[in-house]
């Protein structure tokens, strides 16, 4: 059995209507990707939790799966018709059938973040077997390591977290920050977020792991001082949650936030400096990891 993938090149302002059109057209399925993805183009887009959606791209691909006997011309032809949009640019593509899963798999081999710190999928062996091995599959909740802000924030524990170090991890995802610092030797390890599907994530991947950590909802979180406090969410959020995550930092504590963009970093740095000795950025992409001692 094959699909026929159908991709159509959409402004921000017609990625929605060609979409649904499409849908109502017979198609099995129907995403909005960035036309500009894994390009020095990319257009990132954020939205905090609770706030209306961000919006899509200014540039976009609609891709549409159909069944392989699908009339594509009639489809277009169609698409015009009801979306009052002439002259859609397309592209089609055979899809075979194929294992999903091992599709899918292959896409994601192990992560080295240090010689002796790697993130390894559970259907992968550990390339170092005698490194810190970090067992977690892609899931719902954001972390596995891929993303340069993860991995900045990983690196950053790997050379800060000590055995007798206790670790918060605000903004937990998969719980992946936390996990790493109980793995690297921290006494005392919290994780807490606004998302009960990252607690639940957080808390498998922690038994998966064979780690002991506690991971609170941000509701059930109480307020206490750690040594070290590390907050990989969205530089709107860090902005704001600057007095409550410099409580959480015992004097002379480190704090590392990352989920900063580079245009972003000085701001987000001048609302920590109030609380904390802030240090130089550290630069992976187009992301910033920034670093500070409490006063």
């Amino acid at each position: 059995m094959a699909w026929l993938s159908l991709k159509i090149a959409a402004q921000d302002n017609t990625a929605d209507l060609i979409s649904d059109t499409l849908m109502e057209q017979g198609a099995l399925s129907a995403i909005i990707e960035d036309a500009n993805a894994d390009t020095l183009d990319e257009q990132p887009i954020f939205g905090e939790p609770g706030d209306p959606p961000p919006g899509i791209w200014q540039q976009n691909l609609v891709s549409a799966l159909f069944d392989e006997g699908v009339d594509v011309q009639k489809v277009m032809a169609d698409l015009s018709r009801l979306t009052k949009l002439p002259s859609l640019h397309y592209t089609t593509e055979v899809i075979q059938e194929q294992d999903w899963v091992r599709a899918t798999q292959s896409q994601f081999d192990p992560i080295k973040i240090t010689d002796d710190l790697w993130i390894v999928p559970t259907w992968h062996s550990a390339p170092n077997a005698n490194a810190i091995n970090i067992v977690l599959d892609p899931g719902l909740a954001f972390g596995t390591g891929s993303h340069p802000t993860t991995h900045l924030c990983l690196a950053w524990l790997s050379q800060t977290v000590k055995k007798d170090r206790s670790v918060l991890d605000y903004g937990c995802g998969s719980g992946i920050l936390a996990i790493a610092a109980k793995k690297l030797g921290a006494s005392k390890v919290v994780g807490t977020d606004i998302d009960a599907q990252a607690i639940q994530a957080s808390l498998y991947n922690a038994e998966q792991n064979a780690v002991q950590a506690s991971f609170y909802h941000a509701n059930d979180y109480q307020t206490e001082e750690y040594d070290i406090v590390v907050a990989n969410i969205l530089s709107s959020a860090l902005s704001v949650l600057a007095p409550a995550l410099a409580k959480s930092c015992r004097s002379g504590g480190k704090i590392a936030l990352s989920g900063i963009l580079k245009e972003q970093a000085e701001a987000v740095s001048a609302i920590y400096a109030p609380w904390f000795d802030m240090q130089a950025p550290v630069y992976m992409d187009a992301w910033v990891l920034l670093t500070g001692n409490k006063k």
